[in-house]
């Protein structure tokens, strides 16, 4: 590594930006969520194998990667564009942890737990586009 430079640094338009995805409090949160997801849907029936519990997975794992993949992007725009894909993808798993309760695969209990790290991945997602918005988009008239 040269010297002077750090780890996630990056060199954009004339200015270094540092965005270290490990840094965020909504990367780590998702990422919990990842490990808890896969624990907590390893029971699912065998004829899931390839249905919720795979979409459930994909789900959890794209929220955490849309976050480290726009963090790594140069410009404000691209990174707020990936951390809109991970809100999007944290709905969803949201939405498939709310339907795996209902279907008897998680108890109620896991399923609240989720729903609550969730809405408060989904929220800190919110939050941090919205304090891009001004600086991709340019102050509201």
């Amino acid at each position: 590594m040269a010297q002077g430079k750090s780890l996630g640094t990056i060199r954009g338009r004339g200015r270094d930006m540092s965005r270290d995805h490990r840094k965020l409090r909504v990367f780590n949160l998702a990422d919990a969520l990842v490990t808890h997801i896969y624990k907590s849907t390893n029971d699912f029936p065998i004829e899931e194998r390839y249905g919720l519990q795979t979409q459930l997975r994909r789900a959890a794992v794209s929220a955490a990667c849309n976050i480290v993949e726009g963090s790594a992007r140069k410009s404000e725009k691209e990174y707020a564009n990936f951390l809109n894909v991970a809100a999007g993808s944290a709905a969803e798993a949201r939405y498939l942890c709310e339907l795996s309760a209902r279907l008897g695969f998680v108890t109620i209990a896991k399923s609240l737990e989720f729903e609550h790290d969730y809405r408060e991945l989904c929220a800190g997602l919110q939050a941090l586009i919205s304090s891009l918005g001004t600086k991709v988009l340019g102050p509201e008239p």
